[in-house]
């Protein structure tokens, strides 16, 4: 087992990471900008160091990591998710500098991020993929509007190495094709620095589930039961609930089966997590790998009883995984909501700011993994999520009855939360009997909104009202 063990990420995943080094006996090392000098994952880590007095520079500086974890005699960095965690790069010089990534190989990494590649690796395997095109920026305008015409309309365009809801637009007429490509492209190449651009069939309203899965650097690997996570706004997600309360055994049992054959084939190790879209007739098809651990593993973790982070660790020391396929058995259903910083009444704009009072749900079977804390600021630079709140229940409708009472008891002084907008959500009869799909929320927006919004806008329309016929 390692010694100590520097954490390249910040946030909730970097205080998680810090919870299970503590757990294992390993030292840790943080990391932080400037402008996360008050944040929780310092005041909790073993050492800290000052990387970037910008506030995201030094989370993107490969050098400047590697330097800090070999001056602080850190054997193996964990990147947790975002910024660097899929970057092969990175990885690469972590294992060049003699230290431990955790996490799958450079390779691996690099092969599951660009996801046309990915998409015919599992296609040459028999693992269903949507039906699509290789990378379309050679190909003349008449080609891609001929692409479109086979697949049918609507058709999606996605950056080859997109992710987190970036780089995809739905065409459903000829008319915008082109026009999408061309965003397509900008936005792929302003985030990922790579404009390639694939094109899919449109799958409409479909159920988007995700396997998660843990191998050893020995070749054995196994799926922890998979997360519905279908509950989404603009391809980022909000809620997300395992098992899902829709998966029958058989088609469990086959999906399962792909995640792991996904895996194999890539040659993967440690955790990461197999996407999937499933259709209205229960048709599935491989999406995407993600090679890092996700935001939501928690609902995994509460499930299974297994400790992921530690697991992920375990596993990058050289242990072998000792879990056998059989061994994996649901315990109950978990929802995990994510509360984050933002105002629902301005198309949920981000809102930081200082917070003056943080209650926190507590209870029976009801865990909070957050980085805020009472009189913390903040800081606009980064990722709005503030919290996140799971539940474990033996049913689904138990477990969400247990959300709705902790949404209810969580709260954040200071700063506007996406709280009521979730809570509404795990309200909704829909939701509660389990039957969603990625459209859920276009489809019940207006219903969604808290009601104190929606009398701030009655009042200002009545204002305007007022305002115009001299009315007092």
């Amino acid at each position: 087992m390692f010694k100590k063990i520097l954490i390249a990420n910040r946030g909730e995943i970097a205080v998680r990471i810090i919870r299970a080094c503590n757990d294992l006996h390993v030292k840790s090392v943080a990391i932080y900008s400037e402008a996360d000098r008050d944040s929780l994952h310092i005041k909790m880590a073993d050492e800290a160091y000052k990387v970037s007095e910008e506030p995201l520079k030094g989370y993107l500086d490969p050098d400047t990591i590697i330097k800090i974890a070999k001056e602080s005699s850190a054997e193996a960095i964990h990147p947790g998710y975002g910024f660097l965690s899929e970057n092969a790069d990175f990885a690469k010089k972590v294992l060049e500098a003699g230290l431990v990534f955790i996490g799958p190989s450079p390779e691996v990494i690099a092969k599951m991020g660009d996801k046309n590649q990915a998409r015919a690796l599992m296609s040459e395997n028999g693992i269903p993929i949507v039906p699509g095109t290789k990378v379309l920026n050679q190909n003349t305008q008449e080609e891609i509007k001929g692409f479109a015409d086979k697949i049918g309309y609507p058709v999606i365009l996605k950056a080859s190495a997109g992710g987190g809801g970036r780089g995809i637009r739905v065409v459903f007429e000829e008319k915008d094709l082109m026009d999408s490509f061309e965003a397509c492209k900008r936005e792929a190449k302003a985030f990922f620095k790579n404009e390639d651009i694939f094109m899919e069939k449109y799958i409409q309203n479909p159920r988007h589930i995700e396997f998660q899965i843990l191998g050893d650097n020995y070749g054995n690997v196994i799926h922890l039961l998979e997360r519905d996570c279908s509950i989404q706004r603009r391809h980022q997600k909000l809620l997300e609930i395992a098992p899902s309360p829709l998966m029958g055994e058989d088609l469990r049992r086959r999906m399962g089966a792909a995640a792991v054959m996904a895996a194999k084939v890539s040659g993967y190790s440690n955790a990461g997590t197999v996407e999937f879209l499933l259709d209205e007739t229960n048709n599935f098809y491989f999406m995407e790998m993600n090679t890092r651990i996700q935001v939501e593993h928690g609902v995994t973790e509460e499930i299974t009883g297994l400790d992921l982070v530690a697991r992920q660790i375990r596993i990058a020391s050289g242990e072998l995984l000792e879990l056998l396929q059989s061994d994996i058995k649901p315990q109950g259903f978990a929802i995990e909501a994510r509360i984050n910083a933002e105002d629902a009444s301005r198309d949920f704009a981000p809102n930081p700011g200082r917070i003056i009072g943080y209650y926190p749900a507590l209870g029976p079977f009801v865990r909070i993994d957050s980085c805020i804390y009472k009189d913390y600021v903040i800081p606009p630079h980064y990722d709005s999520m503030v919290a996140k709140v799971i539940v474990r229940a033996s049913s689904y409708s138990l477990a969400v009855n247990k959300m709705i009472r902790a949404l209810g008891e969580f709260k954040v002084e200071g700063i506007k939360t996406t709280t009521e907008f979730l809570l509404n959500i795990c309200r909704e009869k829909n939701f509660g009997r389990g039957d969603f799909d990625t459209s859920y929320i276009e489809t019940h927006l207006q219903h969604l909104i808290p009601q104190e919004v929606k009398d701030e806008i009655f009042v200002a329309v009545a204002n305007a009202i007022g305002f115009k016929y001299g009315l007092e």
